[in-house]
């Protein structure tokens, strides 16, 4: 993949595709030329998406509802991905954070987000890269975060999933790269999507400027990607605090790590 626009049989596969970064990402590709296979568990807000994309941008749009918190939902997403009509780009997207202190939480409810932070994204990425490696092209971009360069309360297990996430990323990708096949971390800060609404994070302490727009994180992404870059992290203002977080002594960042955000009471949907 050499540039954003795709020849006219180029088909990415975009998972949590419905709204936010997932959904900045389907209308942008879309523009771009590509033909696009959406995932995410509301099956109404699918249909609606492909018929908008396929209304004003006249492209091919399959969309699959399913659960890749559940070994099931994978296996669905699986076997599009090695299916006949090749995918040529995968951005695993879908990914939830839990509004409680893990001290408060439930094993349950932790591991179901590693499923869908962790789990899903390893096993997509592995099912991509089969037969992108036969065919010596093609590119995946698994969302992470800035939370994944340190820790960050209250979400302990969804920053070090997305520590995992990155370091996942970074090292397939440098494996990946002799067959022709990119792989990218994209580690975006505060972005305005539903994601916090939908965890029950109230983020009205955080200040304007910290907040990214969707779009412009997509674009910054595509563009690295397009740089061969490993991890991205977009907007100047995010790239000089990961490079705080990389270096500065582990007790200050436990001291600047604690949460100001208010809570709803409400967990990750």
């Amino acid at each position: 993949m050499t540039s954003h626009s795709a020849p006219d049989e180029q088909r990415a596969l975009v998972t949590g595709a419905t709204a936010g970064i997932g959904a900045a990402f389907a209308r942008r590709l879309a523009a771009d030329g590509w033909h696009l296979v959406l995932v995410a568990r509301d099956a109404d807000r699918l249909a609606d998406m492909a018929a908008e994309l396929r209304e004003r941008r006249g492209r091919d749009v399959e969309i699959i509802s399913t659960d890749l918190s559940t070994d099931d939902g994978c296996v669905v997403v699986e076997r599009r991905l090695v299916a006949d009509a090749p995918i040529d780009l995968l951005v695993n997207n879908a990914g939830i954070s839990l509004n409680k202190p893990f001290l408060r939480s439930s094993a349950e409810d932790e591991a179901r987000l590693l499923r869908l932070n962790v789990h899903a994204v390893m096993r997509l990425t592995l099912a991509a890269l089969r037969p992108m490696t036969d065919r010596r092209r093609g590119a995946v971009i698994n969302v992470s975060s800035v939370a994944g360069f340190g820790a960050v309360m209250p979400g302990s297990t969804y920053s070090a999933s997305k520590a995992w996430v990155t370091n996942f990323s970074e090292s397939v990708g440098q494996s990946a790269r002799p067959f022709g096949v990119r792989v990218m971390a994209l580690c975006p800060g505060y972005t305005r999507t539903e994601f916090h609404q939908r965890a029950g994070i109230n983020m009205s302490k955080t200040p304007g400027w910290m907040w990214l727009q969707a779009d412009d994180v997509v674009d910054e992404a595509l563009r690295d990607l397009r740089k061969g870059k490993l991890v991205s992290v977009p907007s100047w203002r995010y790239k000089l605090a990961v490079a705080g977080l990389r270096h500065a002594p582990r007790r200050l960042l436990h001291a600047v790590s604690q949460d100001t955000r208010g809570r709803t009471g409400r967990d990750a949907n």
